[in-house]
């Protein structure tokens, strides 16, 4: 098989596994678990395989240096274990398909952030293109609350707000993307991530409590992290070093739809025209904007370490 053939399956596989992540998290939610133990189950079942990418990734020409360190620290605390805290918590009130298209939308806050900081307001083709976004994202929320599945304005509140975490994580992960490499980020950030999900835990609930839950939660929390957060990453790495970030940002940008035919297939959500086009809107609105603010490198990267 070709390299590119080979780069191009490495791309699909990835998108399917990080959108399969929200299908997982409400399947657990079925059998009565709490955000606060499925996280820190994930977590726990995800340590050992970022142990050893770190390990396989010891020999890399740059040391990582105290001022690293300290940003590895933030960087963990904020883009991984606070993203992914406010996304569980979410998922709990909107569906895997809302979670999915908001999600989505962190590149234009990266974008927004930029405009603001340099107090110039976006040029004309980026602002309609954000329009066209944040309009196929009311799309969804309108049809979901008039369906009156859950609380959608609590639950899409807090999904967004992981997307912001997650915005500021690009935002802060630059250099330290460059000079370290993603896996070795992605690995050291994510075991920080780990130790505040287990530390949280251990604070919030009975020590017992993570082993107690049924069979079915510990196979789902196992599959999210191995299908769902380390096997993405290396797909993705993979990817980009056979294709180039913006090719494999563009085949990533299937995700939405991806969550939104798994979610019809497995959970029994529903699967609308209204839900179709409002998807179509913030697709095509991203990457727009990827396009316009030439942030598609930037997000393909960092989409590495995605919670």
């Amino acid at each position: 098989m070709r390299p590119q053939s080979i780069g191009l399956a490495c791309a699909l596989l990835g998108a399917v596994g990080f959108s399969f992540k929200a299908v997982l998290v409400k399947a657990a939610y079925r059998y009565g678990v709490d955000p606060e133990t499925l996280l820190a189950l994930r977590m726990l079942y995800s340590l050992p395989l970022f142990l050893l990418m770190a390990y396989t990734a010891r020999n890399a020409a740059e040391p990582i240096t105290p001022s690293d360190w300290r940003a590895l620290l933030v960087l963990g605390v904020l883009g991984y274990y606070g993203s992914s805290y406010l996304d569980f918590l979410g998922l709990r009130h909107i569906s895997a398909a809302l979670e999915r298209l908001i999600l989505f939308v962190y590149p234009t806050i990266v974008v927004l952030y930029g405009a603001w900081r340099v107090r110039r307001a976006p040029a004309r083709p980026t602002l309609i293109a954000l329009a066209l976004c944040y309009a196929g994202v009311a799309l969804v929320v309108t049809h979901d609350v008039r369906a009156g599945s859950g609380n959608v304005l609590i639950g899409g509140t807090l999904v967004f707000a992981s997307a912001i975490c997650y915005a500021a994580y690009l935002l802060g992960a630059a250099r330290i993307l460059t000079r370290l490499g993603s896996t070795r980020v992605a690995a050291w950030a994510t075991m920080v991530a780990c130790a505040a999900a287990l530390l949280q835990f251990v604070l919030l609930r009975p020590p017992g409590l993570a082993l107690a839950q049924p069979w079915q939660v510990h196979g789902l929390s196992a599959a999210m992290a191995v299908f769902s957060t380390v096997l993405p990453i290396w797909l993705v790495s993979e990817a980009i070093r056979r294709l180039g970030a913006g090719p494999t940002a563009m085949i990533g940008s299937l995700g939405p739809p991806i969550t939104m035919l798994m979610a019809w297939l497995l959970l029994g959500e529903a699967l609308g025209a209204l839900q179709l086009l409002g998807a179509a809107l913030v697709i095509g609105g991203v990457r727009m904007v990827a396009a316009a603010e030439a942030v598609i490198p930037a997000s393909a990267t960092a989409k590495l370490a995605r919670s």
